[in-house]
């Protein structure tokens, strides 16, 4: 039985007793936790995630001073008698140590370890009072820690240093050390509280050989008979045999339909294999591709070893860790492993990967130190925004270094990313394609017309041009608004055996279906139109005859052209893409708008420059030099200042402020869902997941304008009672009376 005592200042012993001094209260077995048993496994815990060796003295003084403050006779009191949460703050005496320890690391992670990781101003401010001998008690606070946690305060000192003197690679090594801290303390919590969740977290490692021969076997299965495909097999054998290589950036160049994803994958587990590193990341632009290339991976490695994490909702809501009791066993450890990523073969959004690596908030970076010791590709890494590419591509030059991690950007539209004259790009990019012009000029597939000169037109001028074209025919546009329209425009022809509307209007359940009936459309020859933004343009294999394409950036135009006689069965220039100019079209912002310009200004020169391989990394350096500024929130200055709040509300991928809106009326089983989770007090990371499937984004304007057919639930999330047309997607048209009941 435990032995209780008063706890007098400084907690010396009492009589012939030993206080005993606690991290948390009582477990379901009735037992507290020792505070210094916790500040020591989470010490372990982070040493144990440093890729060097160099590293790990700050990872375990990160650990083992994290919860200094909990020695305050205030906080073990609040522990015993109850109280306000939060009540006795603790995190800036930790700090304040580490400080005077001249651990400065340490000390500004300990500072942010609950509420994020601070601007150097506040934690100049938190720690001061600490660094000036200001705070009564601390002193005994501190005794009291050596005494109890068995730590010397000299070797502290000596095993202070670590961390880079570059500035920006040591705000990087921060972020690390931070993640690193993060997670141990909520791992070793979890242990203490809920022993069972923490025994299936039990690391799985990549299990390189037996995935390579799967995916070998996947190939082996896959026709030889063509151009492409031994085009296909002789690109895939000249980017494996340079997977070898030292930890770096590499690029995969190749044209639209080469199969870059299992390349690439193939490439990066013999990377993997060759630097002993743990897991492969794979970063994708848009939510549908992720659902595409998961379920790809899935069939070839089987379940149990791919990690899909795209949904942001509710992420810093702890309580939605525990409702997880109904998964089964795979399904309760990918829930769990989207909190840290400890996973081997992880797909996300670019969205989820840069904000969480720019992001000061304990629960986005908790992931973060899982990125240390992988391979990361970047698919479709075109789409990047280009006003932050600069602080993009220092993060991801500092995370190389720091982290040990190899970067593949994968796409048909490779951006200037090198470094060059007034750009502080990626010093060294090394091809895996030896010639990829030659592969590129095998590889034409299309021929590029301007449809009247691209002098712009109405719609009725452009559906003329699209009738006469006798086959399946796709017509991308630049906005939601412009696709609809001209969707509307051909309700009432007969010229098509069925028309199709696309675009993030409909919610990713009702796209994944109209996407099926399209493909399983085209390969019955059915004639067909389809009427789509630009969200067809990345990863959605489609292959059609002839594509109309709104003039846009020349990214969009190449990549619109990927839809068009993807398989070359029409033969070299057997497809045809016209680009065109609508009356009032609009461009969903000026930067697209400028970008768009220079690029009809290139074709209007000479069209045939399209099937050139540099043509689009040409027109990305002069594009950042003309028209943008590729660090307009000033974001790198702000890191080399230690600012992390700073950077985490300047660095959006995503400018304009969104929200999501759950489709109550889109099916019954929508309807369903709803009812069955509307009375939860938490909801599951399952439950957010599967809510994905019927949300649209909309504009924060929309739902104010809308705002008697939303409503907000308890749980924080938006409700669309409105109605909802199966054809274009969340719709203000007055609601069916059979929808009107709630």
């Amino acid at each position: 039985m435990e032995q209780f005592s008063f706890m007098e200042s400084g907690g010396r012993s009492v009589g012939d007793y030993k206080m005993k001094f606690y991290a948390h209260s009582e477990n379901a077995q009735n037992k507290k936790h020792s505070l210094s048993c916790h500040l020591h496994q989470t010490a372990k815990f982070a040493e144990s995630f440093a890729c060097q060796e160099s590293y790990k003295p700050i990872f375990y003084i990160a650990g083992l001073l994290h919860d200094l403050g909990k020695y305050q006779p205030e906080f073990q009191s609040y522990l015993a008698n109850g109280g306000r949460r939060g009540s006795v703050p603790h995190a800036s005496w930790g700090a304040g140590f580490a400080r005077l320890c001249r651990a400065l690391e340490a000390s500004i992670v300990i500072d942010g370890h609950h509420k994020g990781l601070p601007d150097k101003s506040a934690w100049k401010n938190d720690t001061e009072p600490f660094f000036r001998g200001e705070v009564i008690g601390f002193e005994n606070v501190v005794k009291t820690f050596l005494s109890d946690a068995t730590a010397n305060e000299a070797d502290i000192k000596k095993q202070a240093a670590a961390a880079p003197a570059d500035l920006s690679q040591r705000e990087v090594f921060l972020r690390y050390l931070f993640s690193a801290l993060t997670d141990s303390d909520w791992l070793s919590t979890e242990e203490h509280f809920k022993q069972d969740v923490f025994k299936m977290r039990v690391g799985v490692t990549l299990p390189i050989d037996e995935m390579i021969n799967k995916l070998k076997t996947e190939f082996s299965m896959k026709s030889k008979v063509g151009e492409i495909n031994r085009l296909r097999n002789s690109a895939r054998s000249q980017v494996l045999k340079k997977a070898d290589k030292l930890c770096g950036f590499y690029s995969l160049a190749l044209p639209t339909g080469m199969g870059k994803t299992l390349t690439s994958l193939a490439w990066a587990l013999q990377h993997a294999k060759a630097n002993d590193l743990k897991r492969i990341i794979i970063v994708l632009p848009y939510i549908n591709i992720i659902d595409q290339t998961a379920q790809n991976l899935k069939d070839i490695f089987g379940e149990e070893w791919v990690l899909e994490h795209h949904s942001s909702y509710n992420e810093d809501e702890k309580d939605t860790r525990d409702n997880t009791e109904d998964c089964n066993p795979i399904q309760k450890r990918k829930e769990l492993a989207c909190e840290n990523w400890d996973y081997p073969i992880i797909i996300t959004t670019t969205v989820q990967f840069f904000e969480s690596l720019f992001s000061n908030r304990s629960s986005k970076c908790r992931k973060n130190h899982n990125i240390a010791e992988s391979v990361v590709i970047f698919d479709e890494v075109q789409t990047l925004p280009k006003e932050i590419i600069l602080p993009t591509l220092q993060m991801l030059k500092d995370v190389q270094i720091v982290m040990k991690v190899s970067f593949l950007f994968c796409t048909a539209t490779q951006p200037a990313f090198e470094k060059r004259q007034g750009f502080d790009g990626i010093s060294t990019i090394s091809p895996l394609i030896d010639d990829p012009a030659g592969l590129y000029e095998k590889t034409k597939r299309v021929e590029y017309r301007l449809l009247n000169d691209l002098v712009p037109i109405d719609y009725n001028g452009l559906l003329a041009a699209v009738s006469q074209t006798g086959g399946a025919v796709l017509v991308i546009f630049n906005t939601k608004k412009a696709a609809l329209e001209f969707y509307n425009c051909t309700k009432n022809l007969g010229n098509w055996e069925t028309k199709y509307h696309l675009s993030t209007a409909m919610c990713p359940s009702n796209r994944k279906e109209v996407i099926k009936n399209i493909r399983e459309d085209l390969e019955a020859k059915k004639k067909i139109l389809v009427a789509s933004t630009q969200l067809i343009e990345a990863g959605v294999d489609f292959d059609f005859p002839v594509v109309f394409r709104a003039m846009a950036p020349l990214e969009a135009v190449i990549q619109s052209a990927g839809r068009c006689n993807r398989e070359n069965s029409l033969g070299e220039f057997g497809g045809k893409v016209f680009l065109f100019k609508m009356q009032d079209g609009g461009m969903p912002d000026k930067t697209y708008a400028a970008c768009a310009g220079y690029a009809e200004e290139l074709i209007k020169q000479n069209i045939n420059q399209l099937h050139g391989h540099t043509i689009f990394n040409e027109y990305y350096a002069q594009v950042i030099r003309l028209y943008i500024d590729p660090d307009k929130y000033n974001i790198n200055e702000a890191r080399k200042q230690f600012n992390f709040h700073t950077v985490n509300d300047s660095y959006r991928i995503i400018r304009k402020t969104t929200g999501g809106l759950y489709i109550y009326n889109y099916s019954d089983e929508s309807r369903q869902l709803l009812h069955s989770i509307e009375l939860k007090e938490y909801l599951s990371r399952d439950d957010y997941r599967k809510m994905q499937a019927y949300t649209v984004q909309v504009y924060e304007y929309f739902i104010f304008q809308n705002e008697q057919m939303c409503k907000k639930m308890p749980q924080g999330f938006m409700v669309w009672y409105g109605n909802y047309d199966r054809e274009t997607g969340i719709s203000v048209a007055p609601i069916e009376a059979e929808k009107m009941i709630v």
